[in-house]
């Protein structure tokens, strides 16, 4: 027995979606232009086969495949330097785009990278033998912060995410933790971004720049600090 399972996915033409994954480390292994265009690139153990469709929209595709690795974090900054490399900065709305590596409510690690075609893979590293979504939490500001990450991050809805995060920070009457908030900021930044609203942008990371944590609570939140990094440069 050895079979093994290769996506097949769409694209208008072939050549911008094969210099997007040549940027990220991948070798084109195969192409032909007739009868039909057809191509296939490879990176380790990744295999994706492309076909091209005058008629295809990029921007109404649905296409997605799912990459299981060990080594999630690794892959994150290889790409993220690979676009970089190639197109001077790294590209995090529209086509193509990295989203930010995070931890998810359902025991996986992960990014989604979209291809010129409107391609999406999810690229993901398990934390946990439990593929269900844990229960949102009851608490205000916890609670907010998952379910916008869940729809900024596995449903790519910014709108709908900016609406909970600046309900979250209307909020008068609690609190949230300074980790609590530093993530609340970072992703009003980060879902902001993908909107083309620079003011909030601007303030978001200002607001979250200017927290002061401790070295206990910088480790908690590690994570959203790289993600701070990342948008400061972007």
């Amino acid at each position: 027995m050895d079979e093994k399972t290769i996506p097949i996915l769409p694209c208008r033409t072939l050549q911008p979606v094969l210099d997007f994954y040549t940027a990220l480390g991948f070798e084109v292994t195969f192409r032909q232009r007739s009868p039909n265009p057809y191509a296939v690139v490879e990176r380790g153990g990744i295999q994706l086969h492309f076909f091209g469709m005058k008629q295809y929209d990029p921007t109404a595709s649905y296409s997605m495949c799912y990459v299981r690795t060990g080594a999630v974090d690794e892959l994150h900054a290889a790409f993220r330097a690979g676009l970089k490399a190639a197109y001077g900065r790294i590209p995090t709305r529209g086509l193509p785009r990295i989203g930010p590596l995070k931890d998810t409510t359902y025991g996986v690690r992960q990014f989604l990278l979209t291809d010129p075609g409107g391609n999406c893979l999810r690229i993901g590293q398990p934390t946990n033998d439990d593929p269900h979504h844990r229960p949102a939490p009851k608490e205000t500001f916890a609670r907010a912060l998952h379910h916008a990450a869940l729809l900024a991050d596995s449903k790519e809805d910014a709108a709908g995410a900016a609406r909970i995060l600046d309900r979250a920070l209307g909020i008068e009457d609690e609190s949230p933790t300074p980790v609590q908030l530093l993530r609340l900021l970072v992703l009003r930044a980060d879902v902001a971004g993908r909107l083309a609203d620079e003011k909030t942008t601007a303030s978001a990371l200002a607001r979250a720049t200017a927290l002061a944590l401790t070295e206990e609570e910088r480790e908690v939140a590690r994570d959203d600090l790289a993600r701070l990094r990342e948008l400061l440069e972007a």
